[in-house]
């Protein structure tokens, strides 16, 4: 009987904490700033790099402390995999979709679909592209993240004011003598790929003796990143790269291992300047490998749940809500490093 009843006590138990279905219920209460708790349904595009991982970790962690129901699908990097996330929160009737976007175009008929079925979307990191005479406004509720533009505008300022002062083991800039750049993008027709390639190219217009000699997508990984540097340390204009350009750190730190294994000395025969400000810059800049590297702030899940909270209240939000950050080099990473969170 005793035996009986432990057996009773466990199903019990079970069928407390699974629901219909068979899945896992989360906890009772409500959501802060809700007199309800709400649910999310939310798509991160994988995780590529570092950045990704502090951005996935930081909406886990904002959900749980804001007490949301968080349903969270990883695409993979895959577009389609997104579609298929976001019409299942569709069919969930979440209270609120947030997602980060793989690419900028083609989510002109999902938008339709979500503002069909009147649930509110906050677009997470990057932004969407759609059809011509449409507004991301009317389909989207708030966009949470960097100017992407504004990134690579400051790593030209940097690049630039470097090579006139400093310069590398060959030569500075004293605005005659062509200063010769390689230029490793994100993933092709991303946000971040999209918006820090107009940046860089709007700025260094204003520089002509800087001549772009290669140019080729690292896809924000560090193994592409290493794989494309190796191919252009091995071409016969290797010797002529002055600076190198990574939209992000991962793919700057894969450059790194290939610019040393070529026999270089990544930092002074190169300088290598990239975009998020993520441990491993840290790490590189205090080995003098990496020179600098602007902020792209990850730590987004805090102002994504108090935006969900506000939309849904129906208070007045900015569409925009920009993240607020820094840049770092040599003269302050080792002061920051050890407040870094990501």
């Amino acid at each position: 009987m005793k035996k009986l009843f432990v057996v009773l006590l466990v199903l019990l138990a079970a069928s407390l904490a699974f629901g219909a279905g068979g899945q896992q219920q989360s906890g009772g209460g409500v959501t802060r700033g809700m007199d309800r708790k709400i649910v999310m349904g939310y798509s991160q595009i994988g995780a590529e790099s570092e950045w990704r991982t502090a951005c996935t970790n930081s909406v886990k962690a904002a959900a749980e402390e804001y007490n949301v129901e968080l349903i969270f699908s990883d695409a993979q990097q895959k577009q389609e995999n997104q579609m298929q996330a976001i019409r299942s929160f569709i069919r969930q009737k979440v209270d609120v979709i947030g997602f980060t976007p793989v690419v900028e175009t083609g989510w002109d008929a999902i938008l339709q679909e979500i503002k069909d079925a009147g649930i509110p979307v906050i677009c997470v990191d990057r932004q969407v592209t759609l059809a011509a005479g449409k507004k991301q406004e009317d389909y989207i509720t708030a966009f949470i993240g960097s100017n992407m533009e504004l990134e690579a505008q400051k790593a030209v300022q940097w690049i630039v004011n470097y090579m006139k002062t400093t310069g590398n083991s060959r030569k500075k800039d004293d605005g005659k003598v062509d200063i010769n750049v390689a230029i490793l993008e994100g993933t092709t027709g991303s946000g971040a790929q999209v918006g820090r390639t107009a940046g860089w190219n709007k700025e260094i217009a204003k520089y002509p003796n800087y001549k772009t000699i290669f140019r080729q997508t690292g896809n924000f990984t560090r193994a592409e990143g290493q794989q494309v540097m190796e191919a252009w340390m091995k071409s016969p204009q290797a010797n002529d790269i002055d600076v190198l350009f990574a939209q992000n750190d991962d793919m700057a730190i894969g450059a790194i291992d290939a610019v040393k294994a070529a026999g270089k000395k990544p930092g002074v025969d190169i300088i290598i300047v990239s975009i998020d400000a993520v441990k491993g810059a840290f790490d590189a800049m205090l080995r003098k490998e990496l020179n600098a590297t602007i902020e792209c702030n990850p730590l987004l899940g805090p102002q994504v749940m108090d935006t969900a909270v506000k939309i849904l209240n129906k208070q007045p939000i900015t569409w925009w809500v920009e993240s607020k950050e820094s840049q770092f080099d040599w003269t302050n990473a080792e002061t920051a490093y050890p407040s870094r969170q990501y």
